[in-house]
């Protein structure tokens, strides 16, 4: 068996947000005899409170005693690479904006990048010039500088782009900060303090630039106050414009979500900086008496949240719809709030649906009776005959509401699965009621022909995806193990597929830059390009072996599913790295293969009644190598197995700075997409729930051998890793194949459903991962002696008894998901029988430990 041998940096002072990027970490593991170091390195995986001791703030290295000075050099090396990698930019955004000219038009990057020394991460803006030339052929010019963003939380554009709306969450008790912008200068700013509310999410415009929309933490209530006479009741008088109150949750719902905190809509108007529900009317609607009113209410730090929601919903993504007989509503998603909020994030199989609430305005007392007063706090569920409606978006004609659903989630129990797409038609005149027809636009996609649509697994949606034909939208979604650009038809239901057809890399919208009239000329061959329409879109492609690039995508001709897109490079600023990361990645290349499922039969339960077998259908693999790799004499390089969590997620064939670091390093990376994953068809990822343990850790094995006899791997140089599920996978391997793996690793792991049922802010993905279909019904929050043996066989630590593998154990303290707990279990299990362990724990991590 290879060695292992493991580093302790104690006393080693370097930047501690490498982690960020860097999801599992070996600090120095020499897996292979003669062979460098294996590094998989991460400074947070060092010890965390130690890390910026020095009182200057730069940190120093220290090297750990006993290296001889070829392996410091190398460790000096082999860090230097790692903070390269770490250092390539991120466009996390763009916005486009229309210009005075019509063949120019402007663009705005947000752009990340670690900050290592301050342990945060910096954001800036980068803006461009678009020019189109008269040879159907863009060039962009580029500002000279980004512009950091110091403390900013969100940025939105106004609908027409010459506002820009910034927000400053509060840190501490500090106030939230908004600012209006011009193209010069900040035109309002308004501090909300937090007795008011806390951080702001989920913010729109409306139409005419007036108002926004924003959902906001509720205020923290009060603390009690003791005087020498016992408890001090505080007396806070408030007057309240509107009646009513806004929703609250008030419990905690899971992972990195506060405890005790809720969230309301507010309005905020744009022209005189209140922040009140009784703001949404022009103030020149107004009366001096009525404008005075409100600017006091203002000052006063009196805000009044959206009448009519209850506490009974939490709320979210909220939207201005069209007007109906002269009412704007808001719509917004809401999720009904039950005895126990269980945890959200990631968990697409909690119940919600779309509400709408009318825009509040402001009325003076006298004019408001008790019935209008009553139906505008009527709060209308619009999706009442579906269990899942989110990311409302109105079509640009107001004609029509659509929204995703993940209905296969909450109907199955399956924390994400396959979505669909539906619409209600909006009614223009008339009354708003729950009665609206729902109409299905792209349904669940259960078993896909080879090479076609496998359904939509969508994870944002733009705020306008649409088209210049007003019922087209383009979408990102997740086709195998790739990410995907498509264009949806909600009139038809057509989808097409934008991106190139034959592209393994993964492709992302960035933004739309509207349509654009090209006055051409004829060509060599007597094509007229004259009044054809050229729409455009930016969008970010890139592989494991490439980093990302902007590309700019042109539809010439009319709007169609066969219609014809032409993809240019862009020579973006973000693209630039250290020579060395370039060259190394030059040097590699990658491969989505598939691979055959080895027992078909055990997916054959229902014989003749099963149509469709999905299920065994190949799965995905994406392979990473050395294209000079020699194969002469079965020289392999080391294989590592990567492992995504989930276990209903994907791992795409997008850049990652960990796996590109890995593979710099002269190791092969072998990334399976187990059965059950997303973008292969809701029957294939519905074959998993009751088999975890089983079928998935046959999937990897199945992978690792498909590898190893297509001469892609030597199979005693085989590592392992995953983090949550797929640590789960990873100590479930260990046990179940104890002579195939040299190492492991697994951050916040799955070890021992027993244990984790009782603990986690999920538990019902306990009963459902591990009893299938039936799960869902049995859930129950106080499981028996049955229900315990049932999880525990289902559990890596079933087979710890068996376990050789040195393993390496990354454990954030402030996980809710997996807790801390299972990981502790399972490690000390592991030393008591005596397999070389070592548990590197986050004090102030969550389950992610992206922090």
């Amino acid at each position: 068996m290879p060695n292992l041998r493991i580093l302790h940096f104690s006393n080693i002072a370097l930047p501690t947000q490498l982690h960020s990027h860097f999801k599992l970490s070996f600090s120095s593991v020499s897996l292979f005899p003669k062979r460098k170091p294996f590094f998989y390195l991460s400074s947070r995986s060092l010890p965390v409170l130690s890390v910026m001791d020095n009182t200057g703030g730069i940190p120093t290295i220290e090297l750990p005693v006993g290296l001889d000075t070829a392996t410091q050099e190398e460790y000096v090396s082999v860090s230097k690479l790692l903070q390269e990698f770490t250092d390539i930019p991120t466009i996390d955004k763009a916005w486009t904006f229309k210009s005075e000219s019509k063949d120019v038009s402007r663009a705005m990057f947000l752009i990340s990048q670690p900050n290592l020394l301050a342990n945060k991460r910096r954001k800036s803006i980068l803006s461009s010039h678009i020019l189109q030339k008269s040879n159907n052929s863009v060039s962009f010019h580029w500002a000279p500088f980004p512009i950091e963003m110091s403390g900013v939380s969100a940025m939105i554009p106004s609908p027409s782009g010459s506002k820009l709306l910034v927000v400053r969450n509060s840190e501490g008790d500090s106030p939230t900060h908004f600012e209006i912008w011009d193209q010069s200068e900040v035109k309002k700013e308004f501090a909300i303090p937090r007795s008011i509310h806390g951080s702001v999410q989920g913010i729109s415009w409306d139409s005419d630039e007036t108002f926004i929309a924003y959902v906001a933490e509720e205020p923290e209530p009060a603390k009690p106050t003791f005087t020498s006479f016992g408890y001090k009741k505080k007396v806070v008088q408030i007057k309240i414009v509107v009646a009513g109150r806004a929703k609250v949750i008030g419990k905690r719902i899971g992972e990195k979500l506060m405890l005790g905190k809720g969230s309301r809509p507010f309005l905020l108007s744009t022209f005189t900086g209140i922040t009140s529900c009784t703001c949404a009317v022009m103030l020149n609607e107004l009366t001096a008496s009525q404008i005075k009113f409100l600017k006091q209410t203002f000052c006063s730090g009196e805000v009044c949240a959206v009448a009519g929601v209850g506490r009974e919903l939490s709320v979210g993504q909220v939207v201005w719809s069209p007007s109906i007989d002269g009412h704007q509503y808001l719509v917004f998603v809401g999720w009904p709030s039950d005895s126990r909020k269980l945890g959200i994030k990631y968990c697409y199989n909690r119940p919600c649906a779309l509400y709408a609430v009318k825009a509040p305005l402001f009325k003076s007392e006298a004019s408001v009776t008790r019935s209008n007063a009553a139906e505008d706090l009527l709060v209308i569920n619009l999706t009442q005959s579906i269990s899942s409606a989110f990311f409302p978006r109105l079509s640009p004609d107001g004609k029509f509401l659509v929204f995703l659903s993940a209905k296969s989630s909450v109907d199955s129990g399956a924390h994400s699965a396959t979505e669909s797409l539906h619409k209600i038609q909006w009614p223009s005149n008339g009354k708003l009621d729950p009665s609206l027809k729902i109409v299905d636009v792209v349904p669940v996609v259960m078993c896909p022909e080879d090479g076609c649509f496998p359904g939509l697994y969508c994870s944002k949606l733009f705020s306008k995806p649409w088209l210049s034909d007003g019922h087209t939208m383009v979408l990102s979604s997740v086709w195998g193990s790739s990410q995907t650009i498509l264009s949806v038809n909600v009139l038809s239901g057509q989808v097409s597929r934008i991106s190139p057809d034959k592209s393994n890399s993964s492709w992302d919208i960035l933004a739309l830059d509207g349509d654009n009239i090209i006055a051409g000329y004829p060509d060599s061959v007597s094509t007229t390009l004259n009044n054809l329409v050229f729409f455009t879109v930016f969008k970010v492609c890139s592989s494991p072996v490439n980093i990302p690039e902007v590309k700019y995508g042109s539809l010439v001709g009319k709007i169609s599913p066969d219609a014809k897109w032409s993809w240019l490079d862009v020579l973006c600023p973000t693209t630039k790295s250290s020579e060395k990361a370039l060259s190394l990645l030059a040097s590699l290349q990658f491969d989505v293969m598939k691979i055959p499922v080895r027992d078909v039969s055990e997916n054959l339960t229902n014989g003749a009644k099963q149509r469709c077998f999905g299920a065994s259908k190949p799965f995905e693999a994406i392979y990473v190598s050395s294209k000079s790799k020699s194969r002469m004499h079965d020289v392999h390089d080391p294989l590592i197995v990567i492992l995504h969590g989930g276990p209903h997620t994907v791992s795409l064939s997008s850049f990652s700075k960990s796996s590109a670091f890995l593979a710099s390093l002269g190791y092969s990376l072998l990334i399976v997409n187990y059965r059950g994953s997303l973008g292969f068809g809701e029957e294939a990822l519905q074959s998993l729930p009751g088999k975890i343990g089983s079928q998935d850790v046959n999937d990897v094995l199945t992978a690792i051998d498909y590898a190893v006899d297509n001469g892609l791997a030597d199979p005693s140089k085989i590592a392992v890793l995953g983090g949550s599920h797929g640590g789960f996978l990873t100590t479930h391997l260990i046990g179940q194949a104890p002579e195939k793996f040299a190492a492991a690793a697994a951050r916040n792991p799955v070890c021992n459903l027993a244990l984790m049922v009782g603990t986690s802010d999920i538990p019902d993905w306990c009963f459902f991962e591990a009893y299938g279909s039936e799960g869902k019904s049995i859930f129950t929050e106080s499981p028996s002696a049955e229900h315990h043996a049932t999880l525990y066989s289902k559990s890596p630590i079933s087979h710890i008894s068996k376990v050789k593998t040195p393993t390496l154990f990354l454990l954030g303290a402030q996980d809710l998901r997996v807790p801390i707990s299972t990981g502790i279990q399972y490690a000390r299990a592991l030393k008591e029988k005596g397999v070389e362990t070592k548990v590197i724990v986050f004090p102030n991590d969550v389950h992610s430990i992206d922090r």
